[in-house]
């Protein structure tokens, strides 16, 4: 159990835990690896990670943006996950809605993605 607490389950929270059990069994992570949901502010305006993971305390390592399963994954996608980085700055970054799964990071010099074959 991560949240700790009941919420609704949205096709975008059935993504969301389709994540997060992927990477424990193939990463071995950890539920302490994990928050949920997690709030920021990015220009004034309230914001939420869906999945923030951290291997090492409070040191941010993959962003996770779910989306549901019946959602495309679009350049408005890659764009907020973009903004968000900025942000938190994280050396990897994760789109998934369940059925394409994207493991990238950014190429500060380039400013262009870089798309990984395996999950970092």
């Amino acid at each position: 159990m991560i949240r700790r607490k009941f919420f609704s389950f949205t096709k975008e929270e059935a993504t969301r835990q389709y994540i997060i059990f992927l990477l424990k069994k193939m990463k071995n992570y950890k539920n302490f690896n994990f928050k949920v949901e997690v709030p920021f502010r990015i220009h004034n305006l309230n914001k939420r990670l869906d999945i923030l993971v951290s291997l090492q305390k409070n040191k941010p390592y993959i962003i996770i943006e779910c989306k549901a399963p019946n959602i495309e994954i679009t350049q408005k996608t890659f764009d907020q996950i973009s903004r968000y980085n900025k942000i938190i700055k994280s050396p990897y970054l994760m789109i998934s809605n369940g059925i394409q799964n994207l493991f990238f990071q950014i190429d500060k010099t380039q400013k262009k993605f870089i798309f990984l074959r395996k999950i970092p």
